[in-house]
């Protein structure tokens, strides 16, 4: 009969994405996970198997959880207008930068790794297919709530608004000062989101 696991498996997820994070794939070594986990190596490669196994568990979590705070914000928007704003200008909130500066785990992970893990590429897909489509129903509502020009495309739209969040987080990267960042969203969302005429 298997032993139980004596270890916090929530908080050991939450340590490893991290170390993940702050160093990206190939910058984390095992000793990285172990001290991040407080696990031995037989302990975490039985749980979770290899590095690779562990990063793809890791950022399928880290995914569906962003997934769901969307839905959940969206739900408890006043005006879906404001959330669709709130979303791209995410990379921007944080004024110390630091947020910016670190970025978004499937942002990082998608550009390091792409090419070489089709697990990664796909997984790419599937989230921002999944977040496009919360952005669709949110412009959607907007456009019913009157915040957003009856002919605006709302499909289209959701993408072209992923893409600009994509850009603000890319240049945020880079460690573009904040006010800079949150002018350039406000720009391309005055252009992205048009107000029906009054």
């Amino acid at each position: 009969m298997a032993r139980p696991r004596e270890f916090d498996e929530h908080r050991v997820m939450l340590a490893v994405r991290d170390a993940f994070w702050d160093k990206g794939y190939a910058g984390t070594s095992m000793d990285d996970l172990l001290r991040a986990s407080g696990l031995g190596k037989g302990s975490l490669y039985g749980a979770f198997g290899d590095k690779r196994s562990l990063f793809l568990r890791v950022l399928r979590e880290y995914d569906d959880a962003n997934l769901r705070g969307l839905r959940e914000r969206l739900a408890a928007s006043a005006r879906a207008i404001d959330f669709v704003r709130e979303f791209a200008l995410g990379p921007a909130g944080d004024p110390s930068g630091a947020v910016a500066r670190r970025g978004c785990l499937l942002a990082n992970s998608n550009a390091e790794l792409a090419t070489s893990t089709p697990e990664v590429a796909a997984e790419a897909r599937r989230s921002y297919g999944l977040i496009a489509a919360t952005l669709t129903e949110a412009l959607e509502r907007a456009r019913r709530e009157g915040d957003l020009a009856p002919d605006a495309d709302p499909a289209e739209t959701a993408r072209a608004v992923l893409v600009a969040q994509l850009g603000l987080i890319a240049l945020g990267r880079t460690g573009t000062d904040v006010a800079a960042l949150a002018a350039m969203g406000d720009s391309a969302l005055a252009r992205l989101l048009p107000a029906p005429r009054r």
